[in-house]
């Protein structure tokens, strides 16, 4: 009895150290030297400051940014139904879980047409300017909610149209391996690219 209960625990303990310790040093080892800037976050930085990540959405309001979706982590007057909220809260990832018959989410997705309609008049809104995502986090948009906002962009910085939309294009990427998912474009990529232009 005494011992199969060493057995026991010996083989806790040398499981613990393989699973708990070896291993994930061993994988995170392997992602540092194979992929770098995936492995610590894909942060991104200007100068030596790292003010975001391209896998996490944040918060843009002025005219002359792209807006991300809308984001229900940590917003309370979003899921009160009062939109434009902030949110975008890392630490409180997460979708309204609003259904589609709910009030609530008809008075977001109304409010958010109304803020959003002055940006292209006269042309529907793109579903995912007016709906959050499922982490509330989504850091891009569809290539067509960004052609959505192109106008407001271009007519803020004083640029032509074309030039937002060839930034635009840089920062879309296709369907991974060519048929997963769909095309998107980063906002924050975006962003940074449009101010680096102006010389910000």
């Amino acid at each position: 009895m005494m011992q199969a209960l060493r057995m026991a625990v010996l083989m806790l303990a040398v499981m613990t150290v393989i699973t708990g310790l070896a291993y994930p040093l061993a994988i995170t080892g392997v992602a540092q030297l194979i992929f770098p800037h995936e492995a610590t976050g894909s942060l991104i930085k200007k100068g030596d400051a790292v003010i975001g990540s391209s896998l996490i959405g944040q918060y843009f309001s002025k005219p002359e940014y792209f807006h991300p979706r809308p984001s229900a982590a940590n917003a309370p007057s979003l899921e009160a139904g009062a939109p434009p909220a902030i949110g975008y809260d890392p630490l409180d990832s997460g979708a309204t879980n609003l259904a589609p018959s709910s009030k609530k989410l008809i008075e977001n997705v109304t409010a958010a047409v109304k803020s959003n309609q002055p940006d292209n008049p006269g042309r529907p809104v793109p579903g995912d300017l007016v709906t959050a995502s499922a982490s509330g986090l989504d850091p891009d948009i569809t290539p067509d909610a960004a052609e959505f906002q192109v106008p407001r962009v271009a007519l803020a910085r004083n640029m032509s149209e074309d030039q937002v939309r060839a930034m635009v294009a840089k920062c879309t990427k296709g369907r991974t391996l060519g048929f997963l998912g769909e095309p998107r474009t980063n906002v924050l990529a975006l962003n940074l690219m449009l101010d680096e232009a102006a010389g910000k």
